[in-house]
């Protein structure tokens, strides 16, 4: 018996000690049976003051020996009070009855020797998480050490599990590279951003699978109006994308429709000449062009020199100019948003971006002018500049194909984790390249014909960068991070977010994590936040939160019977995660020189120590 309790409040309870606490090592955070004739609740010593300890209330343990969270009937004050029996703890923080197949360990529990703590898989892995702590807490290390123990397995292999890891420093290709050593039934696969690196294949985005959403993230559109001029380009792109042969008839008519607004805009001859002039020499057909020949009565010209402005300052030939495009015009042309079943380049999509300005008139709106040359700039410096490499896609794939590529191994066989190194792109588009792969992984998932056959779990590292309060919504309609914590699970795709700036993540996004990994947090900001939008956040976890080990954290949500504090043991290999040795490298030998050579120069080379 530890004493008798002296008082009850709400979920907690005062304990008058009745032993000799220098015999203890510590009973703070300790577990504790209150049992009488009708219950055992189980509770945990948060506080010891003058002799008196707080016990915060738990759960109860039933007929049959179960671990219950929540109490309906707190202990009477004649209850037994004693510390839990080291049988009974992983009752309460580990996995009793441990399945291989079900159960994954995490870790060691930090206050009972040689007890581990593990969860349920799919309580787990079936549900949004979010591991969080400041710079040197240990996160990296602990989800190297959290997926080597689930891959490292011998008894029961995750074959068909598909965990996609955008990686914003390159940190876990070494601690995951070797599973297929140690499993021969686990692969790992790799992309990255590095254009220089020969090992490992660069990442890639059809742009043909690409929406028009996709494209609005990319090209960083700000204001609702300029969707409309992206759902044009992709509309014409169906035609400037594509062989001419095939798309002849149509691409006439929108050649054709857009000279006729210029013909008829009601501007001077000389900039009208002008601009069908730029037109036809970018855009133009075998058919339509400005070297197609015009019969008139008793004479042949070339369509230039059609324009020819008269003394009056008029073009001359304005009627027939006119009645010679309306001939191209058909009634049957209607522009669809490409569906994905034919290939086409970015320099496809950047004429027909060109195109669609002229077509949509905007060079009459100095506003819409503005707004769409942002987006045609952007574009632009995209198809010329390094990062048109990861949209150089030369053999054509369907989005459904895509998908299953990505999970396939150099060896042939399923790869369990496949690992994306962004580290080497600017953050921007860093995020627009998480957020396009996240949807295409949402859109595939959602479109399986037996949802939730093939889970997908999302880990982003760094999360703060990517899963923000954007204005998505207000441009899009939705962020697709908030719609995967929202709707994911029921198509199987989960998020995992891992991040040191909590309170800078999407406060929809956050609040919709059922398990949480909490490491070492200092910054009062990000304390604050944990305790307001993370459900079942209590002041005792909040307090240790700020004095944790590195590699130690508080481990609570769904999968949890109840807060636990976990040590993780240190991955092996470990991730590329290791601070600079100033010491290291600042202190070198100096090699002394002799006397007949004089004092060392003030430039020569130092050697450095082994």
């Amino acid at each position: 018996m530890l004493g008798n309790i002296v008082g009850i409040n709400d979920s907690e309870i005062l304990l008058k000690l009745n032993i000799d606490l220098n015999n203890y090592a510590n009973l703070i955070s300790m577990h504790v049976i209150m049992e009488d004739k009708e219950r055992q609740c189980i509770g945990e010593i948060t506080n010891i003051v003058n002799g008196v300890a707080s016990i915060s209330l738990l759960g109860e343990l039933s007929k049959e020996g179960k671990f219950i969270y929540g109490v309906i009937n707190n202990p009477s004050f004649g209850a037994s009070v004693k510390l839990i029996s080291k049988e009974k703890i992983p009752l309460i923080i580990g996995v009793d009855n441990y399945k291989v197949n079900e159960h994954l360990y995490l870790g060691d529990s930090a206050l009972y020797e040689g007890v581990k703590v593990g969860v349920s898989i799919n309580d787990f892995f079936s549900n949004h998480f979010a591991i969080f702590g400041s710079t040197g807490s240990g996160k990296s290390c602990s989800v190297s050490r959290l997926f080597q123990n689930l891959f490292e397995k011998q008894e029961a292999i995750a074959y068909r599990a598909s965990i996609f890891i955008f990686d914003a420093y390159g940190e876990y290709h070494q601690a995951f590279s070797k599973l297929n050593e140690k499993n021969p039934n686990i692969n790992f696969k790799s992309y990255t951003t590095n254009l220089t690196f020969p090992d490992t294949e660069i990442i890639k985005l059809p742009p043909w699978l690409l929406s028009v959403d996709d494209y609005a993230l990319l090209l960083g559109a700000e204001y609702a109006n300029q969707i409309p001029i992206i759902e044009k380009a992709l509309k014409l792109v169906t035609i400037f994308g594509r062989e001419e042969e095939t798309v002849l008839k149509a691409k006439n008519d929108v050649i054709a429709r857009a000279i006729l607004d210029i013909l008829t805009s009601g501007k001077p001859a000389s900039q009208i000449r002008d601009q069908i002039t730029s037109v036809l020499a970018e855009f133009h057909t075998k058919e339509l062009n400005l070297d197609t020949p015009i019969y008139q009565p008793g004479y042949t010209r070339p369509l230039k020199q059609c324009l020819f402005i008269d003394a009056s300052g008029k073009i001359r030939d304005m009627e027939m100019i006119i009645n010679f495009f309306e001939s191209f015009l058909s009634e049957t042309t209607e522009l669809n948003l490409p569906d994905g079943s034919f290939m086409y380049s970015l320099q496809d999509l950047a004429a027909a971006f060109d195109f669609a300005l002229i077509s949509e008139g905007v060079l009459n709106s100095d506003k819409m002018y503005d707004l769409a040359n942002v987006l045609k700039v952007r574009l632009h410096t995209l198809v010329s500049g390094d990062y048109a490499k990861y949209f150089d896609v030369q053999e054509y794939v369907s989005s459904t194909e895509f998908i299953k590529r990505l999970l396939v191994a150099t060896n042939g066989r399923k790869a369990q984790i496949i690992n994306f190194n962004i580290n080497f792109v600017d953050d921007r588009f860093a995020k627009s390249l998480v957020k396009i792969y996240s949807k295409l992984l949402y859109d595939y998932s959602k479109n399986l014909d037996h949802r939730g056959t093939l889970p997908i779990n999302i880990v982003l590292e760094e999360a703060h960068r990517y899963v923000q309060n954007d204005n998505d919504v207000d441009l899009l309609g939705y962020n697709i991070f908030e719609r995967i914590t929202k709707e994911g699970r029921k198509y199987g795709v989960m998020l995992g977010l891992i991040s040191q700036r909590p309170s800078e993540l999407s406060e929809t996004t956050l609040s919709q994590c059922s398990n949480f990994l909490i490491f070492k947090m200092l910054h009062p900001l990000d304390v604050e936040y944990i305790r307001k939008i993370v459900p079942n956040v209590t002041n005792d976890i909040v307090k240790r939160l700020k004095i944790l080990q590195p590699g130690t954290c508080v481990a609570f949500g769904s999968a949890f019977k109840v807060p636990v504090v976990v040590r993780f043991a240190m991955p092996d290999p470990a991730p590329s995660s290791e601070s600079c040795d100033v010491s290291k490298i600042w202190f070198v030998s100096v090699p002394q020189p002799s006397p007949s050579v004089g004092p060392m120069p003030a430039n020569a080379n130092l050697k450095e120590t082994a």
